[in-house]
């Protein structure tokens, strides 16, 4: 255990060890309530990394005495899936805890469904991402989701006490703590950065009488920057030129990048994600298709997963990267957001309000309002626009086909507007 990391060597073996969640396992937590009974329901951490989630799991099989079974989002399927559900029933069920459970498609979380809810297995999943958006809402219905926090301040500084005093490595050293702004501020509330981080401190210059200071931890952090980027980058230098590529309408460097991250084991609906958004902002009404290819792939991927996954997202890049671009849409938007907040809460026109009583008839709602299917061409000049941004135009058509032909419906509806 010596060779392994310091967040592995100080990975709590009890309950009363575990630092942080006391909302959960304090005093009077609610899976402390739980544990005093003998029994959990099945449960969903969601939190950032490096707050305990995969640790509290295994605190829980340890403290239930029950079997516990883990497997990766990232690499099991629906068959590990199953045979873990084959060793379940009886009066005990085993703890199965799914690490990523975020990144199972639709038809891996359905394989968890009948077991969950006959009881053969209790599941602990853990995700970074909201559950709400990433779980299937059959399962969620048949979990308790519980929010992990961030470690506090005085949560971090406990497990950098806990080590110096019990770690094998770390209490052969003569350690002084002189700074502890950067340690703490770049672990971000992260235990796993925060132990790595000390202890790469500790043992960057080999000696036994050692100084933590903010410039030791800056220069640790930033060459485990450095390394990580050699790996890491798929996630935000790839993506971006991703995005790029498929906004300058290059197909080719597009499928380089979304291979690069397919690769990479990038979860399949962060890159969907990505394109839905892309669709909405560079695309936009120069092909309304657009959004729907996206939102499909989207569907699609949630429900296949890889390694098919790959196909459709191949598709709908090409889709998207070939398509004509507009983000008219896009700049109107924050165009409107920002007159809002320069002009407050306007009043809006009295032919416009909505008038459901006879008092608001009275007093002129709705009153003059035109009914524009009663007029030729399903058309009526009047003023939707309260009065001081009654002559403000957000919505400027681009230079694409499609749009060429809104700005000339345009014209014709709002001669004083549009030229």
């Amino acid at each position: 255990m010596q060779h392994a990391p310091l967040a592995e060597r100080m990975r709590p073996h009890a309950l009363s060890e575990y630092i942080g969640q006391s909302h959960l396992v304090g005093e009077d937590g609610i899976i402390t309530r739980f544990l005093a009974h003998g029994n959990v329901p099945s449960m969903i951490f969601w939190g950032p990394p490096g707050v305990g989630k995969t640790t509290l799991a295994e605190l829980i099989a340890k403290e239930l005495k029950r079997p516990f079974h883990v497997l990766s989002a990232v690499s099991a399927g629906v068959k590990e899936v199953r045979e873990v559900i084959g060793t379940g029933g009886g009066l005990f069920p085993p703890l199965l805890f799914i690490d990523e459970i975020h990144r199972f498609s639709k038809s891996q979380q359905d394989a968890l469904l009948g077991a969950v809810e006959r009881g053969k297995i209790t599941l602990i999943g853990a995700t970074t991402e909201n559950p709400s958006f990433e779980v299937i809402a059959a399962l969620l219905s048949r979990c308790q989701v519980y929010h992990l926090e961030n470690h506090s301040a005085d949560d971090l500084l406990k497990m950098i006490e806990r080590a110096m005093e019990q770690d094998i490595v770390l209490k052969t050293k003569s350690i002084t703590i002189q700074d502890k702004e950067a340690l703490l501020l770049l672990s971000g509330g992260d235990a796993r950065r925060l132990l790595n981080l000390f202890e790469m401190a500790v043992l960057q210059d080999g000696g036994q009488a050692v100084t933590i200071t903010n410039e030791a931890i800056k220069k640790v952090a930033k060459e485990q920057v450095a390394r990580y980027d050699k790996n890491g980058e798929q996630h935000y230098d790839i993506v971006s030129a991703f995005i790029k590529s498929m906004r300058g309408s290059d197909p080719n460097a597009a499928l380089y990048y979304l291979a690069r991250m397919v690769v990479a084991g990038e979860d399949p609906l962060f890159i969907a994600r990505r394109m839905l958004i892309l669709a909405a902002e560079d695309i936009g009404l120069a092909d309304t298709n657009a959004l729907v290819v996206a939102n499909a792939c989207f569907q699609a991927v949630n429900v296949i997963g890889y390694p098919e996954a790959r196909i459709i997202l191949s598709e709908a890049v090409v889709y998207l990267a070939t398509a004509p671009k507009s983000n008219s849409a896009y700049k109107a938007i924050n165009q409107a957001i920002k007159r809002v907040n320069e002009t407050g809460d306007l009043e809006v026109p009295l032919s416009l309000r909505n008038a459901p009583t006879s008092l608001m008839k009275e007093m002129g709602y709705g009153k003059d309002y035109k009914y524009a299917h009663d007029f030729p061409g399903n058309f009526i000049d009047q003023e939707f626009m309260p009065g001081p941004v009654k002559k403000d135009v957000f919505y400027e058509p681009g230079e694409n086909e499609k749009e060429r032909t809104i700005r000339e419906r345009l014209v014709k509806w709002w001669k004083g507007k549009y030229k």
